[in-house]
């Protein structure tokens, strides 16, 4: 899989009144799941030194989990076995979470697309891979997971907002109050926090303002698999419809996750889908030609 699903370079700043602006950020950055991640957080440094080193081993964790380029990884093991016993609950809650997004876009979001994705990226045919998709042939019972022969999944449109909501939480919890969270998708305590949203083609389109919200986006076009196929792949076939996807929302699983499905959906899909999730705000939607649509619920 691509190192960064996004096509989505971002400078965000805390908008404050000058009182609070005199409070100096603390930023943390590394590479987590593939993306370039960075954490800013507001207090006293040493106290934030040490919330931070809770963040990070947090992280360390998901990784463990999640990383589909660490053949060690629960997914990797996963992916090789085709069978895996996991007891961490929090491999549980993202299948779960998964499960609920696969239901809610009609099969849009299906991460047993793994298969097609990486004969496409070959140039290999693609007949076979595409047989193979089809999230409701995975089988799960109390911790353990089941793939069709053949299968392989991946959790890149969803582990990064996965991830953002852990870390989000986490510092909730060590008492954090301004806290801009960028792991691939950005998830806010406080705020307001300005973000700008590009497009591979256009450029920057707008800007959002984010105030305890998530948000993600994708672009279908930020990469072609052998030069050709986009790497957002819809599993029933086709092009996508949108150039880009923003997603603001309550949780940055489910802006993550919709953002890669609705790239290949109609805008009266895309009204039916988001009414079937909880915690939507808006959908920013960039057409081929730049232009842009805004959903708001």
């Amino acid at each position: 899989m691509i190192t960064r699903r996004r096509f989505l370079t971002l400078t965000a700043m805390l908008l404050t009144d000058p009182a609070a602006a005199m409070t100096v950020p603390v930023r943390w950055r590394a590479r987590a799941l593939g993306a370039d991640a960075e954490i800013t957080l507001y207090g006293p440094r040493i106290w934030a030194g040490d919330v931070l080193k809770h963040a990070e081993r947090e992280l360390v964790e998901i990784e463990r989990l999640f990383n589909l380029f660490d053949p060690a990884s629960s997914l990797s093991r996963l992916n090789r076995q085709g069978a895996l016993v996991e007891t961490d609950p929090r491999f549980h809650h993202l299948l779960a979470a998964v499960d609920r997004m696969h239901h809610a876009t009609g099969g849009l979001f299906d991460p047993t697309v793994q298969p097609l994705w990486r004969a496409l990226a070959d140039g290999r045919g693609v007949s076979r891979a595409r047989g193979l998709i089809g999230w409701s042939r995975i089988r799960r019972e109390a911790a353990r997971v089941r793939l069709a022969p053949g299968q392989e999944v991946t959790f890149n449109g969803i582990a990064q907002g996965y991830a953002t909501d852990r870390i989000r939480a986490l510092l909730k919890r060590k008492g954090a109050a301004e806290v801009l969270v960028n792991i691939g998708e950005f998830a806010a305590l406080g705020g307001p926090w300005r973000l700008g949203v590009s497009d591979p083609l256009h450029g920057l389109v707008t800007t959002r303002t984010l105030t305890g919200l998530a948000l993600a986006t994708s672009s279908p076009g930020a990469l072609k698999l052998a030069g050709r196929e986009t790497h957002i792949l819809n599993p029933a076939g086709g092009k996508p419809v949108w150039s880009t996807v923003s997603v603001e929302a309550t949780s940055a699983t489910i802006a993550d996750g919709l953002s890669t499905a609705l790239c290949h959906a109609d805008l009266g899909s895309v009204r039916r889908i988001v009414s079937r999730l909880p915690g939507v705000r808006r959908i920013t939607l960039i057409d081929p030609d730049g232009d842009l649509v805004t959903i708001r619920t």
